[in-house]
């Protein structure tokens, strides 16, 4: 069982170069497209549905490699990297709680957009509550999310899917459209 409820920015580092969990774990994305720079919170029980719960931030710089080209002059964060960071803290969530295996986001039923993240906020806020955890055959979870700026959510996800999956064809030099999802 995990030993940490909050991870710093370094942690995070590490488990995306495989030294957290270890390197046949999952692992986070490494800059630039790691979108959180800290966990605040992660938990087993909480949230809204008593399942889990992530609370984490990912500051905000107008240095954010994503303003200089969506769009020029005219800077916003793309909607999808604030998705992403959704789907890497549930998959963070997975391997925390003890998955083998590789993270793969498996899709979203519902998303919805109310506002943007732009070069003068300071900060991004996630909030996940896992919905499901299982563990077989694979370990998946679904969570509900927001994406908050200034403590106001600005994008709404339902049915966040991600999975860890074990022997990637591609990771044995195999044809990759034999991968099991």
């Amino acid at each position: 069982m995990p030993v940490k409820n909050k991870y710093s920015h370094k942690d995070l580092i590490d488990s995306g170069l495989g030294k957290l969990f270890g390197m046949d774990k999952g692992k986070m994305p490494t800059p630039p497209m790691l979108m959180v720079d800290r966990i605040l919170h992660i938990s087993d029980k909480g949230g809204k549905y008593d399942k889990g719960e992530i609370k984490a931030e990912m500051d905000i710089d107008e240095k954010n490699w994503f303003f200089d080209c969506h769009f020029k002059n005219d800077p916003v964060m793309p909607g999808c990297l604030g998705l992403d960071g959704l789907w890497q803290l549930t998959g963070f969530f997975l391997t925390w709680m003890g998955g083998d295996g590789r993270g793969r986001a498996l899709g979203v039923k519902d998303l919805k957009f109310k506002g943007q993240v732009r070069p003068y906020h300071n900060k991004i806020t996630y909030q996940i509550d896992i919905r499901k955890f299982i563990t077989r055959p694979t370990f998946i979870a679904w969570a509900d999310a927001v994406l908050k700026v200034k403590n106001e959510a600005i994008y709404f996800a339902k049915d966040l899917q991600v999975g860890l999956f074990e022997n990637l064809t591609w990771d044995h030099g195999k044809d990759p459209a034999l991968d099991p999802f």
